[in-house]
């Protein structure tokens, strides 16, 4: 149990089955614990402070009333404040007290007693005045980026001794540089600057003569400010000992993950290190649980879509499969269907590499092909384990496609993915892999292919009359747009100068029906199943993504990028 549940439970605020409630709510709306209680009035925000500063043998304090001298804001890096959602309240040269509006971990707290190099203490405040303060004393984000690489770069000149461990042959020393105070408070900037972005990726590349740090946000990659090239093997050594990795091997491809709180969020970070011609290069994907909507009305398909596909996920056995190239959401939708249909009475279980997100009532497998644990081996264990639902991460091969159809067949609901260009084209693709096309006209429920597209920075989004040449291009006619203008952004600070501000799907169902399942009987090329599914109703991606442009949330350029 939640330690903020626990200490309602032993104050009598709630009893056990109140807080598992609280639980619940709060993964349901992807919020706080902390949060939840609060704007369910259980307790007001202040009565909590003090019941958890009763806990943690601390004090709860009036933030907002306090005067702060300059001095002591001085006593913790803006990395460390904006990291850990701290504000210092009186420093001198061995202590600092830190006022936050959560629960300190105590791993957290170890880690600011080393970086720090000072004994810590934690009070608690307003989570506005804390993120207040935090805000006016420590300024734009970009400022701490450059200080800490300026300090980074004056350590490496100044302190031949950390020249030295940064011998990246010598796996004492290379730990050593790993640890040092310096390197862990970089290391947690970058991965807090990802968070705070809506990063996906987190890219650090080091090249013979230089090194880059890259985020990924809404499907394009943009540059941070790196350190010198010098200091690569210990910030990724860094990057390996907190996903538990071997820093000694940098021969083979590893794969981990870090589990922490960033600005508050609870956020995990899948990572890959690949050995490269200059050092490894390490790739982490964010998984913030706390921006990700797993409920399916918040997806964004048409209305249409989804009520066809509410339908079809309800069915007692089949096959449904979500398409699109990696990064197209494809993981998050199947999710969002499993949300829907986890009930008491329905036994689910999922094969996954890895499992992404951990939801309460799912059974969650991860493949592990070098311990022979593939999905194929897995999913005939699944039969054994008396299943409703299986949810098969992707289909790859003909045994698993096998697998899958056989469970069908027998009485199961199976969802899966696969990569292929469009909704048409998956099922030619299991086709291709040998799967009999009598049984897969048989089991097949529906296909749903999907992409993610940018959409128009709020900001600054503005409205302008499509040209001809522009209309040709999405094949449409003046009378067909009815007037409506076309829109792009300008680019604004909101945006970095890019004109887009997050995302949304473009989506098709391919439902399947009697002609088209004699189509698939008869293995009819994709062409004359996508046309027939038009013709039984079927809007293509082009099609729901003209859509969106004609509502103004994307661009044409975005659209015919991705469709």
């Amino acid at each position: 149990m939640d330690q903020i549940l626990q200490i309602l439970v032993q104050n009598g605020y709630v009893d056990e089955a109140g807080a598992a409630d609280l639980a619940d709510l709060a993964k349901t709306e992807s919020k706080t614990v902390r949060r939840t209680v609060i704007d369910q009035g259980v307790l007001d925000e202040d009565s909590l402070l003090a019941a958890m500063a009763a806990y943690q043998d601390t004090e709860a304090v009036d933030l907002g009333g306090m005067t702060i001298d300059a001095e002591v804001t001085e006593a913790i890096p803006a990395s460390t404040a904006r990291m850990y959602n701290v504000f210092p309240i009186a420093a001198d040269d061995t202590s600092v007290t830190l006022a936050t509006f959560d629960l300190v971990d105590p791993r957290i707290s170890d880690e600011m007693l080393f970086t720090l190099s000072k004994e810590v203490r934690f009070v608690f405040a307003r989570e506005k005045d804390v993120m207040d303060r935090i805000a006016q004393y420590y300024g734009d984000s970009n400022e701490s980026v450059a200080d800490m690489i300026k300090s980074l770069g004056e350590g490496m000149t100044d302190d031949e001794a950390l020249a030295a461990e940064m011998n990246a042959n010598d796996i004492a020393s290379m730990e050593s540089a790993a640890n040092s105070s310096a390197i862990i408070r970089f290391v947690n900037l970058v991965l807090y600057q990802g968070v705070v972005d809506h990063a996906s990726d987190i890219h650090i590349e080091p090249f013979e003569n230089d090194f880059k740090i890259r985020y990924r946000v809404d499907g394009a990659l943009y540059e941070m400010k790196a350190p010198d090239v010098k200091m690569a093997p210990a910030i990724i050594s860094r990057v390996k000992i907190m996903s538990n990795l071997n820093i000694a091997e940098r021969r083979i491809p590893q794969d981990g993950r870090i589990a922490l709180t960033v600005a508050g969020r609870p956020v995990d970070l899948r990572v890959s290190c690949l050995p490269t011609a200059h050092g490894e290069s390490v790739v982490m994907r964010i998984l913030d649980q706390t921006t990700t909507s797993l409920d399916l009305e918040n997806v964004g398909m048409p209305e249409d879509v989804y009520e066809q596909i509410t339908m079809d996920v309800e069915k007692p056995n089949g096959i449904f499969i979500v398409t699109g190239p990696t990064g197209s959401g494809k993981t998050t939708t199947l999710y969002s269907v499993l949300r829907r249909i986890n009930q008491i009475d329905t036994k689910l279980l999922t094969a996954e590499e890895p499992v992404e997100y951990n939801v309460d009532g799912i059974v969650q497998v991860p493949i592990d092909s070098h311990a022979g644990n593939t999905f194929a081996r897995v999913l005939r264990a699944f039969l054994r384990q008396d299943p409703d639902v299986m949810m098969i991460g992707e289909i790859r091969d003909l045994e698993t496609a096998e697998i899958a159809v056989q469970a069908a067949l027998t009485g199961h609901l199976v969802f899966s993915t696969l990569h292929t260009n469009d909704a048409a084209g998956a099922v030619m693709r299991l086709i291709d892999m040998n799967v009999a096309p009598y049984l897969l006209a048989s089991t097949l429920e529906g296909v749903l292919g999907q992409r993610l597209v940018r959409t128009c920075c709020r900001e600054c989004k503005v409205g302008y009359e499509p040209d001809d040449d522009t209309l040709e291009r999405i094949e449409m006619t003046r009378d067909q747009i009815g007037g409506r203008p076309f829109y792009y952004g300008r680019g604004c600070k909101n945006c970095n100068g890019t004109g887009y501000k997050g995302r949304k799907g473009v989506f098709e169902y391919l439902r399947m029906s009697n002609p088209l399942r004699e189509l698939v009987n008869n293995r009819a090329p994709t062409l004359i199943i996508r046309e027939k599914a038009r013709e039984l109703g079927m809007r293509t991606m082009r099609e729901d993504g003209i859509r969106s442009i004609l509502d103004g949330y994307t661009t044409v350029d975005e659209v015919l990028r991705y469709t």
